[in-house]
């Protein structure tokens, strides 16, 4: 019987086993990640929906704005060819006059006509235009 120094053949001293501990590390380990990524998609999914409402609030101001600004130009444009149609209507009846008058002078009939067509040129820009902005 060899027994060492203090110690007896009946008490061996017992190795813990480090499964259980890596085991527990393992699990605290997984936990820990599972809830930084719970969070993270917590916190991505609120930095969305506050991304989401402030562009559509964005876009609806934009929305607003480009429809004031839409209405005034069509405001704008409809009374300047109300006033260019009263000034073709206006040479019409001028050229009219003139032509009813004096079938001998064509060249103030001419300058008419040509001032005529001019306005004419006018309102039909200002028409396609109005008619693009629609």
């Amino acid at each position: 019987m060899q027994a060492g120094a203090g110690q007896t053949p009946a008490r061996r001293s017992r190795r813990r086993s480090p499964v259980p501990f890596l085991i527990a590390w393992i699990v605290i380990i997984m936990m820990g990640t599972a809830g930084a990524w719970l969070y993270s998609e917590h916190m991505k999914q609120q930095i969305t929906a506050q991304i989401e409402a402030q562009t559509a609030r964005q876009i609806a101001a934009m929305e607003n704005n480009y429809e004031q600004r839409i209405k005034e130009l069509d405001a704008g444009y409809s009374s300047q060819i109300a006033k260019l149609q009263s000034e073709v209507d206006s040479l019409n009846e001028l050229l009219t006059f003139t032509k009813d008058n004096a079938s001998n002078k064509t060249d103030n009939s001419n300058k008419l006509y040509t001032q005529l067509s001019q306005v004419q040129k006018q309102l039909d820009e200002l028409k396609r235009k109005l008619d693009m902005l629609k």
